[in-house]
Order: structure tokens, then sequence, then C-alpha cells
């Protein structure tokens, strides 16, 4: 009344509203719970995700090597049918090719092993008792009694789990076989991926429509590229590190030096555990046929060789391929090889890559959607543009 305006209740004297603490408390709160429910809504789909890929592991795994293999022989599929080939020939002929050459490898390995392991047995012996002659001797001087009582205990808990070792063989066997049928059907989805895996995109984007259709073909061809980058780095990487091993143990006169050197080549598909370990088998081969000095030597080569890999050709290939950090490699190929053995570690950096690939699909998509609005363009009559800001 005189002369002063009074502020409503909920508002500020300079005019800006306010909340009470009890809605701001109860606001939060429920922005918690919405997330927390949804969190526990995506881990329940990853739960039934992983399990439904461990029933159909048998089905999953020979279409993700037929993936990975199929990524190999594309390009001189795509060359045969460029120079009008049928695409069934032109497949007909690469799978043929491809199971030559590694017919080829295997018929070129198995002698060299039936030729030098008994030989590398006889050593294996003889190192065995270099070691059992050093534990006896100072600094541990351990008895012949203590070494006897830990070899009996060794033999009585084989002899003990006998039954266990005998259905293992059975399991064995039964492995053997479905290694076999998953072999055959990889070659054969191989086949029909290099046939007709032009036309499975076209056939994606009728399946699910135009909107839908076209982020599916664009997330598709992404992940394809990825995955073929991630193997040819690793082919890269692995020839490299066979190539410069290989060459040391053969002029070392390892033994096996062939089989060693395969074994780096394949090792090296699995990043950063794959060439650990086919580096520390080269080591130990070097040690018990050649001595310590050999396998000093060849434990040098081997770390200059991953120190070339891991500082130079790992960090300019794979970022370009793959773009994904150090420590997400490492903690895919654990898991995976702790979840499915060799078959997972291998797959597990191609998966991470795949899924990383659709996770920055997404994050661009929601960009889009949210990024600040376009400036509006007004045309005047005399023909001047003019941008209206928002």
């Amino acid at each position: 009344m005189n002369g002063q305006v009074q502020e409503p209740s909920g508002a500020e004297p300079n005019g800006k509203s306010w909340r009470e603490r009890g809605d701001v408390i109860g606001g939060g709160i429920l922005w918690v719970a919405k997330w927390s429910l949804c969190i526990v809504a995506i881990a329940a789909g990853a739960w039934v995700l992983g399990t439904v890929t461990a029933r159909l592991w048998v089905v999953l795994l020979p279409v993700a090597l037929a993936a990975v293999v199929t990524t190999i022989l594309w390009p001189p599929t795509r060359w045969l049918t460029q120079h009008r080939l049928p695409p069934a020939l032109a497949a007909s002929i690469t799978l043929v090719g491809f199971l030559a050459l590694l017919s080829g490898v295997i018929a070129l390995i198995v002698p060299s092993v039936a030729d030098q392991a008994p030989e590398l047995a006889d050593k294996a012996t003889a190192g065995v008792n270099q070691v059992r002659d050093w534990i006896q001797g100072p600094p541990l001087r351990i008895r012949d009694e203590q070494l006897d009582s830990a070899v009996e205990a060794i033999v009585g808990r084989l002899q003990s789990s006998g039954a266990q070792i005998a259905s293992g063989v059975f399991t064995g066997v039964s492995t053997a076989t479905s290694a076999l049928i998953a072999v055959f059907l990889v070659v054969v989805l191989v086949f029909f991926f290099l046939k007709d895996g032009t036309r499975l995109l076209p056939w994606m984007h009728g399946v699910f429509g135009s909107r839908s259709g076209r982020h599916v073909e664009a997330v598709l061809e992404r992940v394809w590229a990825t995955l073929g980058g991630f193997i040819r780095t690793q082919a890269i990487v692995s020839l490299v590190d066979a190539v410069c091993i290989g060459a040391a143990l053969f002029i070392l006169d390892v033994p096996l030096a062939l089989v060693l050197t395969v074994i780096t080549f394949i090792g090296g598909f699995i990043p950063m555990v794959g060439a650990f370990v086919a580096g520390a088998l080269a080591v130990l081969v070097a040690l018990v046929g050649n001595g310590f000095t050999t396998a000093l030597i060849v434990l040098g080569v081997v770390i200059a060789v991953q120190q070339l890999e891991g500082n130079v050709l790992q960090p300019v290939l794979q970022s370009r391929s793959m773009e994904l950090h150090a420590v997400i490699v490492l903690l895919a190929v654990t898991a995976g090889g702790s979840l499915y053995g060799i078959t997972g570690a291998f797959l597990a950096v191609p998966v991470v890559a795949m899924i990383a690939v659709v996770i920055r699909y997404i994050g661009e998509q929601i960009d889009a959607a949210t990024g600040p609005p376009r400036p509006e363009v007004d045309e005047p009559d005399d023909g001047e543009v003019v941008v209206t800001p928002p």
C-alpha cells in the first residue's frame, strides 16, 4: 500500500521463481530411480543375451568364424567377379585355393614335428634333470626325499583321477567330432557369404523398411569395414613378427623353427596375449634344444620385435582400423579367453570393435537429433540472402 510491490509466494525479489527443497530432492530421487530402472533393464537384457548366446554358441561360433574368414577371402573374390566370373565360380576358386594353401602349410609342418619331436623330447628330459640338479644344489638344497614325495603325490593324484581322465578322453573324441562338423559348417557358410554377400544389405534393407533399413545398412557397412581392417592389421603385424622371429630361429638352428614361425603368425591374431605366448614358447624350445645362450638371444629378439609391434605397428595400424584403447583390447582378450578359451580370445577384439562401431553410430544419431538448431535463411525479394539467428 505504501508503494512497495509485494512479491508473490514462490518468487524471489528479482523475479526468479524458486522451488521447495522437498520438491528438488524428490525430483532428484525420481531421476535416480528412473535411470536405475533403466540400468537394471539393460543388465537383465544383457544377461538374457548372454544366456541365449551360450545356448546357441554351437551355431554362432561357425557364423563368427565364417565372417572372419570371409573378410580375408573377399578381396580376391571381388577381383574375380570384377573380371566377369560368376559369383559361384569366383567363390569356389577362392575357397578351394585357401583350403589348398592351408593344407599345404599343415603338410609342411607335420613332417618337421614328427622328425624333431623325439630329439626334442630327449633334450627336454635332460633339461628336467638339469633343473632337478639345480634344485638339489645351493641355495635351495632340496633333498631327494622331498622331491620323491612330491612326485609320488602327483602320481597318486593322477591315479585317483583315472576315471575323470578316461571320461575326458571320450569327451575329447566327442569334441573332435564336433570340431569337424563346425569346420565343415564354416566352409559352407564362407562359400555362401562370398557368393551372396552383396545381396545381404539390399535384402535387410527391404526387411527392416526404408527408415530402419537405412540405419541397419550404415551400421553393417561400418562393421564390415572395421572387421576387414582388423584382419588386415593383424595379418600385417603377425607377418612382421613371424618373419623377424622366424629368421632368428632359423639362423640359430632352433628345433621346430618352422613350426614356431607358423605359431607366431597365428598367435599374432590374438592381440597382446598371442604374441607373448608364442614368444615364450620359442624361448622355451630354444632353451631345451640349444641351451641358455641361444635362449637368451631368442628372448632378446622376441622382446625387440614385440617392442616394435607394440610401439610402432599396433598404434599406427590399429588406431586407424579399430580405434580401441589398449586397455579395452587387453580386457576384451582376457574376458573372451576366460569364457570361451582360445576361440574367445581370438574373437574378443573383433566383437568389441563391432560393438564400439554400433555405440559410435548411436552417439552420432543422438548428436544429430540434439544438436543446435540450424539457422533460418530468409530470401528477400532483391535476392540478398539474410541469415536470421535462432
